[in-house]
């Protein structure tokens, strides 16, 4: 669901929040202390919430997701508050229409477990930054596609079912995820804290911030967490 007037309105004056795992907004400590003017790369951030709150805060914004639909949801809210906001539509292990040190922010919400490998993505984000740029990340707590879907959301059952790596393609048949996801769900893949970390580090950020928050909205949330997130910085 797209913001709402009133939040862009209060992020003109200084009152904003993002959200970047969960329902918590990100600590404003991990942003610059100065957003007018920032390139931002909201990436795999399409749906009109983060990219348009940014915007109204005067930073320069460009919204890069897969799926035209989410970034309509951007451009009617850039329209509807008149936002100056740029949407782009790709995939984010391939960033190749912009140039090096195109960005001072990338923000990548949850939304690298539709994408089945993560070295590009990191490579790529390390690529547009310059240096001392930051980079804030959120992704799914692997440990979360263990279970078996259709015993934990029907009878609330814990059935230990897959081996990690998870991938909706190998551990599913093809009725199976559109009886538990619908028709038209995104795929979905797990990727270990060694691909969401250690892919960073490799790619050659340092993480200079950790959080995790609970995935509200799922049976795993009472005992264990379903997003991490990450500050991670270009260095210089």
């Amino acid at each position: 669901m797209p913001v709402s007037s009133e939040v862009v309105e209060r992020a003109r004056h200084g009152e904003w929040s993002v959200v970047l795992i969960g329902y918590e907004p990100v600590d404003r400590h991990w942003f610059p202390a100065e957003m007018a003017g920032l390139r931002v790369l909201a990436l795999g951030s399409g749906g009109g919430q983060q990219g348009p709150v940014l915007a109204a805060t005067g930073a320069l914004v460009t919204v890069f997701d897969n799926s035209p639909r989410q970034l309509e949801r951007d451009e009617e809210v850039a329209a509807r508050d008149n936002l100056t906001l740029r949407t782009v539509l790709g995939d984010m292990r391939d960033l190749t229409l912009f140039e090096d040190a195109s960005f001072d922010l990338v923000l990548h919400p949850v939304s690298n477990v539709f994408c089945p490998d993560l070295a590009p993505v990191w490579s790529e984000c390390f690529r547009v930054l310059q240096p001392g740029g930051l980079l804030l990340a959120g992704f799914v707590n692997p440990d979360t596609y263990i279970f078996d879907t259709e015993a934990l959301e029907e009878r609330g059952e814990f059935v230990v079912r897959h081996a990690l790596p998870y991938s909706d393609l190998t551990h599913l048949t093809t009725a199976e995820r559109e009886r538990t996801f619908g028709p038209h769900a995104p795929l979905e893949y797990s990727h270990s804290m060694a691909d969401q970390i250690g892919g960073q580090l490799a790619a050659g950020f340092v993480i200079t911030g950790f959080t995790e928050a609970r995935h509200q909205a799922a049976a795993t949330s009472r005992y264990l967490p379903g997003y991490f997130a990450t500050r991670a910085i270009k260095p210089d």
